[in-house]
């Protein structure tokens, strides 16, 4: 089969998800994929990221740190929970958000470093619904299905990944029963790089791990009966799957490395096409460890993100291509190719065409 240059295939599938960025009428294969960054005004690591729309947008990261911005990123809000100087330090690695108004974030750590908190009004004011009272337990990622159902997951306590619920917008939340999960390795984690070491599409639950050589993926079809596979990624300490992502009941991708190791370039991506049952490691890799990825939901393209740059793949996984080097940690696409991404020094951007 003829195949067509990259730079040729990546211009036709940006032009035909860009809208008014673009004329779905004419291709042109100069057009190229950067990121535009934005003035936060902050110097803290976002890893928590929950973009809504082209407009709005959620950051989370160090120091407590929460900001917001309903103008595209042109300007940000802090607008975080109020915390004693005791709880100054938390990090909220992970966010989602629904709209302007409705957020849920979760910090993490050891024992009760651990929590949940939700806004119902842009963040002027917040609640704290869950604090974990396990000294084993350490929270690193959060989903949701939908505005009302959600998940957080923790490292294993008592051998197995801890699981919690809510089925009210985050406002109470319970653990989930561990009889049906999968028992975890010895040495085995999860991590809080990005946010999507927990995902959720079509109704199925995904979780992803490391600390194991080669790092694995848990699925579910309910939330509560899980098996788990290789995922053809290598792993070990500080290393593994970090990012898992779905775009239907069947494609999967899957990025990782290690994050000691952040130019490595080999075992750090794959693919699956069986909802999860069985991964494939990727023909061409990232260039490097990435921490987060993101469905275009555009054909099959998507997006990984790490500190040594990011890259795209226009075949579901199989080959990925580096488009700019600068650092983030996560990556997060709404409506096509309206992309987010955020990391150290208070970096957030904006995917743009030129």
């Amino acid at each position: 089969m003829t195949r067509l240059p990259w730079t040729l295939l990546l211009g036709a599938i940006t032009l035909a998800g860009l809208g008014a960025e673009a004329s779905t009428d004419t291709w042109n294969p100069r057009l190229k994929l950067a990121w535009k960054l934005l003035p936060t005004g902050s110097d803290a690591r976002f890893r928590g990221l929950a973009p809504v729309s082209d407009k709005i947008a959620w950051v989370s990261g160090t120091s407590g740190t929460v900001l917001r911005s309903i103008d595209g990123g042109g300007t940000w809000e802090s607008v975080g929970p109020k915390l004693s100087e005791q709880d100054a330090t938390l990090e909220f690695r992970d966010i989602e958000a629904w709209s302007a108004e409705k957020a849920v974030i979760l910090s993490i750590g050891e024992g009760n470093s651990s929590r949940v908190y939700v806004t119902s009004d842009g963040g002027t004011t917040w609640t704290q619904s869950f604090t974990n009272q396990e000294p084993t337990a350490f929270y690193d990622c959060i989903a949701f299905e939908n505005p009302e159902h959600g998940m957080a997951m923790s490292d294993p306590v008592d051998g197995k990944i801890r699981l919690i619920e809510t089925r009210d917008g985050g406002a109470s939340w319970d653990i989930v029963d561990s009889a049906g999960m999968a028992p975890a390795l010895d040495g085995e984690s999860g991590f809080a790089a990005s946010g999507t070491c927990l995902a959720t599409t079509a109704g199925r639950w995904y979780v992803a791990s490391g600390g194991v050589n080669p790092g694995r993926i848990f699925r579910s079809r309910d939330g509560c009966h899980w098996d788990v596979s290789n995922a053809s990624i290598a792993g070990g300490e500080g290393s593994g799957v970090f990012s898992v992502q779905f775009r239907d009941a069947k494609n999967g991708i899957a990025v990782g490395g290690n994050y000691s190791a952040p130019t490595g370039a080999i075992n750090n991506a794959a693919w699956s096409r069986d909802g999860g049952v069985t991964w494939t490691p990727s023909t061409s890799f990232p260039g490097g460890y990435r921490s987060g990825s993101s469905w275009m939901t555009l054909y099959s393209a998507a997006l990984a993100v790490g500190p040594t740059g990011s890259d795209i793949t226009l075949d579901g996984g199989r080959n990925w291509k580096l488009f700019d080097n600068g650092s983030f940690d996560s990556v997060e696409c709404v409506k096509g190719p309206v992309c987010w991404a955020s990391g150290e020094n208070g970096r957030v951007a904006r995917l743009v065409v030129t």
